[in-house]
């Protein structure tokens, strides 16, 4: 692959219209303003990251994820665009766009969690179990191979790329018409459900529905992304995929730390012993003694390792850029840190694991979740695909319009409703579960 071709202002949806010659902003600090100004961005603000939406102790949600990943990607590839400048100048005269990749990987990484249900990927699985497990199995007989695959798999990476290229109904077929390359390092695994394979970097799940699949390819043959095989059809990440993926990886692993010592899961000294071998700082100790509380100590500590992570994985990609090219850096960024910064990375992922992702009340949310998601399904499913009861008309009003599909196809209705659920925010879904189930009246307005 080569960047000449990767990087790319051609908007999708928009591809014949000329470009507006915007003095005040580039191309791709316009997709960053559309994503910022959209409605799908805004609902992350109620969508779970990992702990249940805050009481009194506020704690991440998807939004303010989003935003922090979009600022470390942004000094992700700015790095990475000053050690090109030092050592390769001659690429920028190539390829001007190249100056861009701050601003691309800024905008995909502000997107990169747009297709996530409410309630995390508890939220994800819940929808797979629908269809393996529950209700949803009776439809297998209704789709082909490779569409079911993308129900009993349902897939938070797949639905972003849905949700910012699918012309849903009265929003027009242009809605977001973001830049061809940011659309492309949003897709962390490039290939169709049916082509999942855990070994394999781009295949560890999967990056876009059956029905998104003829719109991957008119982007991928548009960025020259080298494919892999056709049936099913399996491409090589766009490269600036593994800046965003790395900088989702560090803001999660290390932010979830410091969330879990607001909540008191994990002390203070627990939380310096596992960020202070990022710190990198000589004076670091005399700092942390001189008069700032705790919270003010996990917010240093956090500071820290993130800007030294960050560093190293933009230089990792910078030196691995003939591999990353070639499609055969078979790694994340953060799985290649040299030591000691890599003992420290899995230790932080063991105790995420074994204190923070099984806490009580992440569990209770991932089992409510379950209900909730499956619930909602159990109603809404057979009243797209049926409609023929006084019930099922009812419900089928509930769902907004911009869902609606003429399309007569099972899996094209089973679709318009998991585009309604999975933009659900986790309170409106409880609210809504909790009508349909009969378990709460409506307020009357």
């Amino acid at each position: 692959m080569e960047w000449k071709y990767l990087l790319s202002n051609k908007r999708f949806g928009q591809e014949d219209k000329k470009l507006d010659k915007d003095k005040a902003r580039t191309d791709f600090q316009r997709d960053y303003d559309r994503l910022i100004f959209s409605s799908p961005f805004r609902r992350l603000q109620n969508k779970t990251q990992v702990f249940p939406l805050p009481g009194s102790v506020f704690v991440h949600n998807r939004l303010t994820h989003s935003l922090e990943v979009s600022s470390v990607a942004r000094s992700m590839g700015n790095i990475f665009l000053n050690q090109v400048e030092d050592q390769h100048p001659e690429l920028i005269e190539e390829v001007p766009l190249i100056s861009e990749v701050g601003s691309i990987v800024a905008a995909a990484a502000l997107a990169h969690d747009l297709g996530n249900p409410a309630f995390g990927h508890s939220g994800e699985a819940a929808i797979s179990r629908y269809f393996t497990d529950g209700d949803g199995k009776i439809y297998q007989k209704d789709v082909n191979n490779e569409q079911w695959h993308d129900l009993i798999n349902f897939e938070g990476n797949a639905n972003a790329i849905r949700i910012l290229t699918h012309p849903f109904h009265g929003k027009g077929n242009d809605a977001y018409a973001l830049t061809y390359s940011t659309l492309a390092s949003i897709a962390k695994y490039p290939c169709a459900s049916i082509a999942r394979e855990k070994s394999e970097i781009n295949r560890k799940k999967y990056g876009f529905f059956q029905s998104e699949q003829e719109t991957f390819r008119k982007i991928a043959n548009e960025l020259q992304l080298a494919k892999v095989l056709e049936k099913p059809l399996i491409y090589k990440r766009h490269p600036l995929v593994y800046l965003v993926e790395a900088a989702d990886d560090i803001c999660y692993s290390i932010i979830d730390l410091e969330d879990a010592h607001r909540l008191k899961i994990l002390t203070y000294e627990q939380v310096k012993s596992f960020l202070l071998p990022f710190a990198n700082d000589p004076k670091i100790e005399d700092r942390l003694n001189s008069g700032y509380d705790d919270d003010a100590k996990v917010g240093l500590l956090r500071a820290k390792a993130i800007n030294t992570l960050a560093v190293s994985c933009a230089r990792i990609f910078f030196d691995e850029q003939e591999a990353i090219l070639k499609g055969d850096f078979n790694k994340s960024l953060t799985d290649t840190l040299p030591e000691p910064y890599a003992s420290a990375w899995k230790a932080v992922g063991k105790v995420s694991v074994d204190k923070i992702y099984n806490y009580s009340s992440v569990i209770q949310k991932e089992v409510a979740g379950y209900k909730v998601m499956a619930g909602l399904l159990e109603e809404f499913v057979p009243a797209v695909i049926y409609n023929n009861t006084h019930y099922y008309k009812k419900l089928v009003k509930l769902i907004p319009g911009q869902f609606y599909t003429e399309k007569e196809d099972i899996y094209s209705r089973i679709q318009s409703v998991l585009d309604f659920v999975s933009g659900m925010t986790d309170l409106y879904a409880v609210e809504l579960y909790s009508k349909v189930k009969g378990t709460s009246f409506p307020a009357i307005t």
